[in-house]
């Protein structure tokens, strides 16, 4: 063994710029914490989103059965074969017109 020789312990130079590289990199997964809880694609903003999902949802299937009423009555109403019941009950409802023989009876609705 030697015993008089010491070890020269070098300087650490880049330890600041270390350090804040971490400060930066733990800085910026806060951010990115942050942003994954309440940004406009987080967890917050995903309940708002499935909520306006579902009653989009109701609307599209109110719409489309209103879709398929309306087909039937265009189906109903084909000049080529026009259903009678149909045709009548629209010229009483929209041209105000009945047979001399009918009686109007009115409902609340």
């Amino acid at each position: 063994m030697q015993l008089g020789r010491r070890r020269k312990v070098a300087a650490r130079p880049h330890l600041p710029k270390r350090r804040l590289g971490r400060v930066v990199a733990v800085g910026a997964m806060i951010v990115l914490g942050a942003l994954a809880l309440v940004g406009p694609t987080g967890v917050r903003a995903w309940s708002e989103s499935a909520r306006v999902l579902k009653q989009r949802e109701a609307q599209l299937l109110e719409l489309q059965e209103k879709r398929a009423h309306i087909a039937n009555r265009v189906e109903l109403l084909d000049p080529g074969n026009a259903d009678p019941d149909l045709v009548g009950e629209l010229l009483r409802s929209n041209l105000n017109v009945a047979h001399p023989d009918e009686v109007v009876v009115t409902r609340e609705d």
